[in-house]
């Protein structure tokens, strides 16, 4: 094995490829793939968290031990041979560090550090590590599946079924709806506890293993999970920023927010881009009609306000109680005497009218412009909310970390804008975005809803801003998070340009399978959803309806289920698939949008692969990419399909269908990356066609590399096709790296776009 490379400066990655680790797919099977990754033409494997996460983990953010490398993915040493093969290929590795939590496992001594803490309480060691409230002088643990049940001793330990615990200790056993949790958890997941990463030394211990691989050379780069469920996010990256690699963030940005200047990092994991990207293929003409027909099918609201503030107002109320709970204490003690009820609808109405995730504020320093925006749009919103008062006035500067640091009045501060994070997430990503399905597509992490379509003058904005202040933050259109993947949206961004088909057709799919007693809104999320996947395997279909009605909350839900409810919607959903009449149409409604889904999934690959900043891939996105949220989009992907399919492309046979063509496009956008990094490490020049036709042509140059793609497609066919609409581009000839064809100057659209929805021109020598 050769030895690693000493590490001199931070290699930042040309364009990565996401692989999701889990047992049966790990270090040994992520190396096989470093030939095929390197012909892709990205430079690194951008990987699922390493460290050991409780057995049997399909996704990594479970840990329960910051100093061992995972021995479901192979270990430390299965991992350093998926190095060497990686390096030797030339490929480098980016590592996903999850800072904010550990798991409570069961049996919960797996983790060794939590062990220490159940037994021995505030005493222990590793008491430091846990964001606790130990007023009640133990930790509280949701495990118990009734009232009243307890566990049994045996020996030294007390067990209850497939949970373990010391025989004595600084714990109690609660049933699992207990409200009264005293520990900071990921969200509204009991079995993930907050760590205190603030404290110097369960950072240094939490992050040992990763800053050693970094040091040795094995790991360029890093995306750090949760940076919003941090007590300080900007000094922990501070921190980081002792040990060179290329950071990302998963932050989550609100329409108008920027990644605040302060943070030393690279950028963001790219979910705003992944929004301006898909808005362009998206039709603003189709806004009206849409909603017009969500309000008549759904009899919904026809503004998302009104349904964010009610997901996040029962996000509130059944969902974050001990942590609003905890919050409400606090204040209670820095404002006594004041009324504990009315305490916590004035910190409910603040967290729930939030713009954004949340502010970044730092006790003893003056709070940033962007927060005080931020803060003084909440309490705005909030005061309509209130009845008459000065409380508010008297919690806003608490917010803020104004007028006056102690520890409880900094821990408030802090711990406000821990919750506000969590207070979106679940209210709107995991909540509103499953009741209110005007365009699905749109109903995206990091999405919203509200904006319908972006015109290229905002992509173009967004390109200068992001080569000028972020030109190595990560871009991407499909996540292990996202809802959908990509080529799913680009399908159901068609709908936006055939909205009077499309109301037509979903109503004659509806009056012939009536939904009976399942919700309207999931009736037609579920239409989308079929024309999205299509083809769609019945258990597919289950497994994402059971997801999607149990984050709605509105019938059923994960803690309060309805059994009969969910039968009468499978069983609706089982019915429309086994009508072989209505499976027909299907078929041919897939195929009647296909040519122009087809455009949308190419122009924004490559728009995402050759804009400003470093492009991820999700694992088997090269390809048409039809899954749906997690699970579904962890499936088995086939790279050997891929090697076969990417040997034929490079021995020059043309593609035959979308997969091809993707992974054509994908393929060589990457390449040239690789070949020409200056071109797109540079500013980002847009260009505007001319002609008839030219609001269906997006273009810009990247350096000595000219890109161009259709947009629009169905209303370019409509209007007659191009005509004489053409790219204006001086000198010549000029080469499309796609189809091998040149072109005098100023190329005809009509002529450039004859094989291919898009185009990759570079000036012939």
């Amino acid at each position: 094995m050769s030895e690693a490379p000493a590490k001199e400066k931070v290699r930042v990655p040309v364009a990565t490829y996401r692989l999701q680790l889990c047992r049966g797919f790990g270090f040994a099977e992520a190396g096989a793939l470093a030939g095929y990754l390197a012909a892709l033409g990205v430079s690194h494997v951008y990987l699922s968290p390493i460290l050991q996460a409780v057995p049997g983990s399909v996704h990594g953010y479970d840990v329960v031990d910051h100093d061992r490398i995972s021995a479901d993915l192979g270990g430390e040493e299965a991992f350093r041979a998926m190095a060497a093969k990686l390096r030797d290929h030339g490929l480098g590795i980016v590592v996903d560090l999850v800072p904010n939590h550990m798991a409570i496992p069961a049996p919960e001594d797996l983790n060794k550090a939590l062990w220490s803490v159940l037994r021995d309480g505030p005493d222990s060691p590793y008491a430091r590590w846990f964001d606790i409230d130990w007023t009640p002088g133990h930790v509280v643990l949701p495990v118990l599946g009734a009232a009243g049940d307890e566990a049994r001793p045996d020996g030294d330990v007390v067990r209850y079924h497939e949970h373990v615990f010391p025989r004595e200790g600084r714990y109690r056993l609660a049933y699992w709806r207990e409200p009264d949790l005293n520990y900071r958890r990921f969200f509204d997941i009991s079995t993930l506890i907050g760590l205190r990463v603030e404290d110097e030394e369960v950072f240094e211990r939490t992050h040992a293993v990763p800053l050693r691989l970094l040091r040795e050379g094995l790991v360029d780069g890093l995306r750090i999970d949760h940076p919003d469920g941090l007590a300080d996010p900007r000094g922990y990256l501070r921190r980081l920023a002792r040990h060179p690699a290329w950071v990302v963030v998963e932050k989550i940005l609100g329409p108008g927010e920027e990644l605040p200047a302060d943070w030393p990092c690279a950028g963001t994991t790219g979910y705003e881009a992944l929004g301006i990207v898909g808005g362009l293929f998206t039709d603003p003409a189709g806004e009206e009609p849409l909603t017009s027909l969500h309000t008549r099918v759904t009899g919904g609201p026809a503004d998302f306000a009104d349904v964010e503030r009610a997901a996040k107002r029962h996000a509130a109320d059944r969902i974050l109680v001990p942590e609003i709970r905890r919050l409400t204490a606090l204040l209670a003690r820095i404002l006594p005497g004041e009324d504990t009820a009315a305490l916590r609808q004035v910190l409910v109405e603040l967290l729930i009218a939030m713009p954004v995730y949340r502010a970044y504020v730092v006790p003893g320093e003056q709070p940033p412009t962007e927060a005080l925006e931020v803060v003084a749009l909440a309490a705005a919103e909030a005061r309509a909310a209130l009845p008459p008062g000065e409380l508010l006035d008297r919690v806003v500067p608490l917010v803020l970390g104004l007028g006056g640091s102690d520890p409880l009045r900094d821990e408030f501060t802090v711990r406000f804008h821990q919750i506000a994070a969590p207070m979106t997430a679940k209210g709107v990503e995991d909540t509103a975005f499953y009741r209110w399905s005007r365009l699905a597509a749109l109903n995206e992490v990091g999405g919203d809803p509200v904006r319908f379509a972006v015109p290229p003058e905002e992509f173009h904005d967004h390109c200068e801003r992001t080569s000028r202040d972020r030109p190595q933050t990560m871009t991407t259109l499909s996540t292990h998070d996202t809802k959908r993947q990509e080529d799913v949206r680009a399908r159901l961004a068609v709908l936006t340009e055939l909205p009077a088909e499309w109301a037509a057709t979903v109503g004659r799919w509806r009056s012939r399978a009536p939904a009976g007693v399942v919700e309207a809104d999931l009736d037609y999320l579920m239409w989308q959803t079929i024309v999205g996947a299509w083809p769609l395997t019945a258990d597919r279909l289950r497994e994402y309806l059971t997801k999607a009605m149990r984050e709605a909350k509105t019938r059923t839900s994960w803690v309060d289920q309805d059994p009969e409810y969910e039968r009468a919607v499978l069983a609706h959903a089982d019915a429309v698939l086994a009508d072989a009449e209505l499976t027909a149409e299907l078929d041919a409604f897939a195929a009647r949008i296909a040519p122009y889904a087809r455009v949308n999934s190419l122009g924004q690959k490559l728009v995402q692969l050759t804009m400003p900043g470093v492009p991820d891939i999700y694992q088997g996105c090269e390809l048409s990419g039809l899954s749906l949220v997690d699970p579904d989009n962890r499936r088995p992907v086939d790279y050997g399909r891929r090697r076969e399919l990417l040997a034929d492309l490079d021995a020059g046979t043309a593609p035959a269908d979308l997969d091809g063509e993707k992974l054509l496009v994908t393929s060589r956008a990457l390449r040239l990356r690789g070949l020409h990094p200056d071109w797109f490490s540079g500013g980002h020049e847009p260009l505007a066609a001319t002609g008839p036709a030219a609001e269906h042509v997006l273009a810009y140059r990247r350096g000595g590399a000219t890109i161009a793609v259709t947009r629009l497609p169905a209303g370019l066919e409509r209007r007659g096709g191009w005509g004489n609409t053409a790219l204006p581009l001086p000198r010549g000839p000029w080469r499309d790296l796609l189809t091998d064809r040149s072109y005098g100057s100023d190329p005809a659209m009509s002529g450039l776009f004859a094989a291919l929805p898009v185009a990759v021109l570079v000036e012939e020598q």
